[in-house]
């Protein structure tokens, strides 16, 4: 474990588990504190809206598990400050912050390609969240093939193919968990504003049109900015639009 590794963070390491998520649902009840789950190999992975995630080993797969005590919207906003140390992490193992770039919701660009993915999942009753899984997964070594994807998404890209470095899954944790206690330190202290604004001067095709498409239609505007509730926000022809939840073409 590296001498940087936040106080109050716990740290699991698995050989092979089936879902890093599934694991944190698991583990939750008995947790004392925040704990990053760290699977080598992950047999069952899924991405969002259930579908599977391709996880050869030396690509990185993990998850942080909390028990949060704020309202579910609240504690939803923390996708926002796990993309912003996502990208600290790989701006640090890679020596270089050129090609980075966020890509709302909740995925992390290289060069245009996607590179990772968060995938947030939670347990709760009554409006209340028992327990809140940030699932992280990067493409460390390899990509899935481009086939794979539904038509239109970005192509995928990996870490090594797109800059030559070579970065373990251990390595990756070691910088990704200072890097989102930082965050969450100052998402605790002053709320959302300044991962917000943070987060906007990262974004990917921030004043560019974009397409939206949720479970009933697709909206195309220009991407004007994020709202304090973490909402995508469109202006289109006719006016301008806040979207919760959909996926985002270009």
């Amino acid at each position: 474990m590296s001498s940087d590794w936040p106080a109050g963070y716990d740290r699991r390491v698995l050989a092979e588990v089936d879902s890093t998520n599934a694991e944190a649902a698991r583990a939750a009840p008995g947790l004392t504190g925040p704990t990053w789950i760290l699977g080598l190999r992950q047999t069952a992975a899924r991405g969002r809206r259930g579908r599977a995630w391709a996880t050869p080993e030396g690509n990185f797969a993990a998850t942080l598990v909390m028990r949060p005590t704020e309202t579910t919207e609240r504690v939803a906003l923390r996708s926002f400050v796990a993309a912003l140390a996502l990208q600290d992490a790989l701006v640090e193992v890679t020596g270089r912050a050129q090609g980075f770039a966020l890509k709302w919701p909740n995925d992390v660009l290289l060069n245009g390609g996607k590179l990772a993915g968060i995938l947030l999942e939670s347990a709760g009753q009554g409006g209340g969240v028992s327990h809140f899984a940030i699932g992280v997964g990067v493409n460390l070594v390899s990509a899935p093939p481009a086939e794979a994807l539904e038509p239109g998404a970005l192509r995928p890209v990996s870490l090594l193919s797109e800059t030559g470095i070579r970065v373990t899954p251990e390595e990756l944790l070691d910088r990704l968990a200072p890097a989102y206690a930082r965050h969450e330190a100052q998402f605790a202290t002053y709320g959302f504003a300044p991962i917000r604004a943070a987060w906007l001067d990262r974004a990917a095709r921030l004043g560019q049109v974009v397409t939206a498409r949720t479970t009933r239609e697709e909206i195309t505007g220009t991407f004007h900015t994020v709202d304090e509730n973490g909402n995508l926000v469109l202006s289109t022809a006719k006016s301008r639009v806040a979207v919760p939840a959909a996926e985002v073409f270009f």
